[in-house]
């Protein structure tokens, strides 16, 4: 299934690590189109060059950034503040900024960094923003999750910071597997006014996230020759990306996992309803303790 070329002049769009990689290849295609695109990245200097570049790629003088630090959630909190104060609605929010880290970090709130940077800080940007997002009958967010997923057995429910026994690999299963469960549970309570939710796998990248040595010096060894061989590039692993943000095709599945255009069988620890609402209970849990207010969901 290809994504729909339709002319998204007057939508506005957000897009999570959108500096590079799939998240500036989804940007790029979206402004092409005509939508209001905001760039939400981490480095400012690396946003406004990657403004620039799309403005003169695509012609659209209304692709912008903002500021987003995905491991810190007063920086959540600010983002999504100069988002609501700065436009109307949020027509597709694409949930994409990720990695991993190697050794165990804990960000300014005491929660594990590749937790907190891939799914807890999306899910608080999420919240944040959900009422700019029902202005819309046929919101999109669209979670850029992972295979990787397959590489936990479940949420550590005991232990969510990795304080006993971390590891790269699997915090990172944990933190996708995560998102997949966000998705089906945010899919179950906003469904019927008009969220429309998904989840995919976009496939092996052949992007800076495996450029950088970001899982270990041996994993970066292993990678390299994999990359070249099997890799998609990041305009390639954007397609169902796209297409999850503009097709109607995809509207009648709500809360689904996607991967190559088409839904796609999850681990059974990513179906699970109960682990969803829980993950949804924990997570607002977290980001409160972490001193910023949710709105009434």
């Amino acid at each position: 299934m290809m994504a729909d070329e339709r002319d998204l002049a007057g939508r506005v769009v957000v897009v999570t690590g959108a500096n590079s990689g799939i998240g500036r290849a989804v940007a790029a295609d979206l402004a092409r189109r005509g939508a209001t695109t905001i760039l939400a990245c981490r480095n400012p200097d690396k946003a406004r060059a990657a403004v620039a570049e799309l403005r003169e790629l695509t012609g659209n003088e209304s692709v912008r950034s903002v500021e987003l630090d995905l491991a810190d959630l007063r920086s959540v909190e600010r983002c999504a503040g100069e988002l609501i104060e700065s436009i109307d609605g949020i027509d597709v929010l694409v949930n994409n900024a990720g990695g991993a880290v190697p050794e165990r970090r804990l960000t300014a709130q005491g929660v594990e960094e590749t937790f907190a940077s891939n799914y807890l800080g999306h899910y608080a940007l999420t919240r944040l923003l959900l009422a700019h997002l029902r202005r819309d009958p046929q919101a999109r967010v669209v979670n850029v999750s992972s295979n990787g997923h397959k590489y936990t057995k479940g949420i550590p429910w005991d232990d969510p910071t990795y304080e006993h026994g971390y590891g790269g690999l699997p915090a990172y299963g944990t933190a996708k597997l995560a998102q997949i469960l966000f998705t089906r549970e945010l899919a179950h309570r906003f469904g019927e006014s008009g969220i429309h939710a998904s989840a995919i796998h976009p496939g092996f990248i052949g992007s800076n996230f495996y450029a950088r040595d970001r899982m270990g010096g041996a994993m970066t060894l292993v990678m390299k020759p994999i990359v070249g061989l099997f890799a998609k590039t990041p305009e390639q692993g954007a397609r169902t990306v796209i297409q999850l943000a503009t097709s109607d095709d995809v509207l009648s599945t709500n809360g689904a996992y996607w991967a190559n255009g088409a839904t796609a069988t999850a681990s059974a620890a990513a179906t699970d309803d109960e682990s969803a609402k829980r993950l949804w209970e924990l997570s607002e849990r977290m980001v409160t303790d972490g001193g910023v207010a949710l709105p009434a969901a």
